[in-house]
């Protein structure tokens, strides 16, 4: 999301974590901890804190680490990505500190990574990527500016889709194309090469400051780490209760990326995340005059951004495929 919005707007429900004892990690990489197991397996990793205001996902990387989960088998890396975003918060501007000086998610192709340019995100990027190379499954945590139901996103790959459908929680699934503005780490070449066996999926875990989004994570994470078989079903179950009677997720495919053309978009109503608008050709936004509508029935509106700057994505548009 971009743009800052009062405290008014998002009461920051949800305290920061206190991470200055965790920031130095265990592997000579800040905000790096990575631990193996002498039984063979994959390497997993789990990333939090790639934008700043988004520290839900800090908060299970602190709790995971103060249980002292360890994994039944291979390599667990636990990642506070944008620490020194993090860094910036304030509860009094909540939106501000997404990034220092630009989108940590954004940056994940070799010609920007091998490229000339230089930032405190680019930096930090670089000293990640040796690890990230080396991951053979990834879950990356984030939160939501406005309320919605959770979503997992897995990218354009049937092994990501399977990974998430896999992964069991949230119940949504979205396999989408990304971002016209730069690739996401879910993105990056590794993961997305469909010649590989490696994959990242991306939870969307709900609105950022709430209690709630911090369950979900969690849900997320034991579904993750009883996947990979480096959690006991007992411990996966202790960790997140509700994946015991959960239903199988929905897979949807996006049809539609609609991105806000002009200063002045505007939803015609304030639509909430995972709403399904039943008729085709529904109105549901104006782009200056242009009119926005549903482009078939049973429409899932995607993480719609109620405030939208020109430029940038308003909402993705989805339809349920079978899985």
């Amino acid at each position: 999301m971009s743009g800052k919005h009062g405290c008014e707007d998002f009461p920051v429900r949800l305290e920061p974590p206190a991470l200055a004892a965790l920031a130095p990690g265990n592997t000579g990489v800040p905000g790096v901890w990575s631990f193996a197991s002498p039984s063979p397996g994959p390497h997993t990793a789990i990333v939090a804190l790639v934008h700043g205001n988004e520290y839900a996902g800090a908060l299970v990387l602190a709790r995971l680490l103060s249980l002292g989960i360890a994994p039944a088998r291979g390599r667990l890396s636990l990642i506070f990505a944008n620490l020194d975003a993090f860094a910036r918060f304030d509860r009094r501007e909540p939106t501000a500190s997404r990034y220092v000086e630009e989108d940590f998610n954004r940056l994940w192709c070799r010609a920007v990574l091998d490229g000339p340019r230089d930032s405190a995100e680019l930096r930090r990027a670089r000293s990640l990527r040796p690890l990230f190379d080396t991951v053979d499954v990834l879950l990356d945590l984030h939160s939501m500016l406005w309320d919605s139901d959770p979503l997992m996103l897995c990218g354009a790959t049937d092994k990501a889709r399977r990974l998430a459908l896999a992964i069991g929680s949230p119940l949504l699934v979205v396999s989408d194309h990304g971002h016209l503005g730069g690739r996401r780490l879910i993105d990056y070449r590794p993961f997305a090469d469909p010649g590989t066996k490696r994959a990242a999926v991306l939870v969307e875990a709900g609105q950022h400051w709430l209690e709630a989004t911090v369950s979900a994570m969690f849900a997320s994470v034991a579904g993750l780490l009883r996947h990979t078989e480096q959690l006991a079903e007992a411990d996966a179950a202790a960790l997140a209760p509700s994946l015991r009677t959960r239903p199988a997720p929905t897979l949807a495919q996006v049809t539609m990326t609609v991105t806000a053309e002009s200063s002045d978009f505007r939803f015609v109503r304030a639509f909430r995340g995972g709403e399904v608008v039943r008729e085709r050709n529904t109105l549901i936004a104006l782009d200056g005059n242009a009119e926005i509508r549903t482009p078939h029935d049973d429409c899932i509106l995607v993480m719609p951004s109620l405030r939208t700057s020109r430029g940038h994505t308003a909402v993705r548009l989805a339809r349920r495929v079978p899985a």
